[in-house]
């Protein structure tokens, strides 16, 4: 009777171990599809260094709403979550007062080419509020942190960022948002200055591409995040953040990472 039991033990403990394999197999090859830039399910979170105050980047169900809309647009455009953003304009004894947090990835997608991104965007749940904190266009950005690669400049790290457009619609979810074509982008520092890419005079997506191209060392990515600050106050989610071919689904429970054809 031990003996069988034993035996039976060591089956079951021979089938768990297989069963574990296979389980991180089949894990690790959906997180790094080959192609393009990636991004690994367990590698999204908020970025701590680039955090200022005490805002909220959290994933969440929702939102749903607002109260009358229905349909597609009274839902997320994928699943049932979302990433939601909370930041406040006058909450710190910095000067600026405002807050800032940054919800991305460090990992995955280090050290791939910046000329290589050709579809960059996302979904918004904006509302009405916002607009009244900050005009039409307060609205969450997308940053890569990059080493620019200039040939003018010896600064080897710069924040690529998207400043979108005003959303189409409020208290419900937008289309999706195209970074490529609409909205502007500038660069940080002194990478900033010498393209003519700064804030001050942003740039489009071909115009930005074209000036990071100058004949040195390709550009590439260090990070990639969803983030809002310091400026005005905001609240509210995203989700369907598309890089090039993959589209992160923020969800509740996690990232999930969608492949376009």
């Amino acid at each position: 009777m031990n003996a069988l039991s034993g035996v039976k033990r060591k089956l079951a403990l021979s089938v768990t171990t297989l069963a574990a394999i296979a389980v991180s197999t089949v894990q690790g090859s959906a997180a790094s599809a080959p192609g393009g830039t990636q991004g690994g399910p367990d590698h999204w979170g908020v970025i701590t260094r680039n955090t200022i105050g005490s805002p909220v980047a959290a994933l969440r169900n929702g939102p749903f709403g607002s109260f009358g809309v229905t349909g597609p647009s009274a839902r997320p455009p994928y699943g049932t979550g979302s990433l939601g953003i909370e930041v406040a304009d006058n909450s710190t004894s910095l000067t600026p007062p405002s807050e800032k947090v940054d919800f991305g990835n460090e990992i995955d997608f280090y050290r791939n080419p910046v000329l290589g991104l050709n579809q960059v965007g996302f979904h918004v749940f904006q509302t009405g509020e916002n607009t009244s904190h900050g005009g039409p266009t307060n609205m969450p950005n997308i940053r890569f942190e990059i080493n620019p690669n200039l040939s003018a400049a010896t600064t080897t790290y710069s924040s690529m960022v998207w400043s979108p457009p005003a959303s189409p619609v409020t208290d419900r979810w937008s289309p999706y948002l195209n970074a490529t074509t609409t909205g502007t982008w500038f660069l940080t520092g002194n990478a900033g200055t010498v393209t003519g890419c700064n804030q001050s005079t942003p740039c489009t997506f071909p115009q930005l591409k074209t000036a990071l191209n100058d004949g040195g060392p390709a550009p590439t990515i260090y990070t990639v995040a969803v983030g809002k600050g310091r400026d005005n106050l905001w609240a509210g989610a995203v989700d369907g953040l598309r890089i090039n071919r993959n589209i992160y689904d923020f969800e509740a429970n996690g990232v999930r990472t969608l492949r376009t054809s």
